[in-house]
């Protein structure tokens, strides 16, 4: 299997927020559900995040130029 690069764009909702933080990252991953998996293991650990209060908006593949 290739490795793809995604960029997958979204924003995190908590209570001590006082607006939702938008994230923009690039991820290496097979599939489209393993760039998610990682995201959300990456937002909550560095943020302490639930999956819930993370929302992913768009998933796109990104070209290697």
């Amino acid at each position: 299997m290739s490795v793809k690069v995604y960029r997958v764009q979204g924003e995190i909702m908590k209570k001590h927020f006082f607006e939702p933080l938008t994230f923009n990252k690039l991820v290496s991953a097979t599939k489209k559900e393993h760039a998610i998996e990682r995201i959300y293991a990456e937002l909550g650990s560095r943020h302490r995040a639930k999956r819930h209060e993370i929302k992913i908006t768009t998933i796109s593949d990104e070209k290697d130029e």
